[in-house]
């Protein structure tokens, strides 16, 4: 049993991605099951594609200013129900890491050889910061 992930929680992206160094806010998850009698709209897997945190600045070493989006690649294996569902769906539980990617938009650039970060995309982790301390699932 893990606490379920609900529409507006938060996605806390790790500041390591490869050899990449993010800086980023966390972003949000929007959920998309029907609301249940308290108010409360839960996240089923799919919604994990809800998360894109746009503008995070990077480096890679002396290559720096480079900007990207940071969104999930996929969940891990503890995040996802395996009984639980909403709609033929299995709910997102908060469980510990989903992977990441970093898609660069502005490459980092060293500034003494002019030469770009090479790499169009930088892998990484995250996990789920959830206010609920109520619904579980399994």
């Amino acid at each position: 049993m893990d606490f379920v992930v609900l529409s507006n929680d938060q996605a806390i992206f790790d500041p390591v991605f490869s050899a990449a160094i993010v800086v980023s806010s966390p972003g949000v998850i929007t959920g998309s099951t029907p609301q249940n009698s308290n108010g409360v709209t839960a996240c089923v897997v799919g919604d994990e594609a809800s998360v894109l945190v746009p503008g995070v600045t990077y480096s890679v070493g002396a290559m720096v200013g480079g900007v990207g989006s940071l969104s999930i690649l996929a969940l891990g294996p503890d995040q996802q129900a395996q009984k639980t569902t909403s709609a033929g769906r299995p709910l997102i539980l908060k469980g510990t890491q989903f992977r990441a990617q970093l898609q660069v938009i502005v490459p980092a650039m060293n500034p003494m050889s002019g030469f770009p970060d090479p790499l169009p995309i930088h892998f990484g982790t995250g996990s789920f910061q959830t206010v609920n301390t109520v619904y579980k699932a399994s």
